[in-house]
């Protein structure tokens, strides 16, 4: 499906929680790698998140 590595922890950030679960993502990932760096490719789920959330929230809110 990649053509390359991945990093799983990456999911991790998809719950929304801005930015604290990308912060805790970054944290664990330099605990592993000093020199590993995923701040900013954690922040796309953690947005994602953010704006899947809005979206079911309307939803509910619309068929109440």
């Amino acid at each position: 499906m990649t053509k390359g590595k991945f990093n799983p922890i990456i999911g991790a950030a998809g719950v929304s929680a801005v930015p604290m679960s990308a912060r805790v993502v970054q944290k664990i990932a330099s605990k592993e790698d000093p020199e590993n760096f995923l701040l900013m490719y954690a922040m796309g789920p953690n947005v994602a998140g953010i704006i899947g959330s809005a979206i079911v929230a309307g939803i509910i809110i619309s068929m109440s």
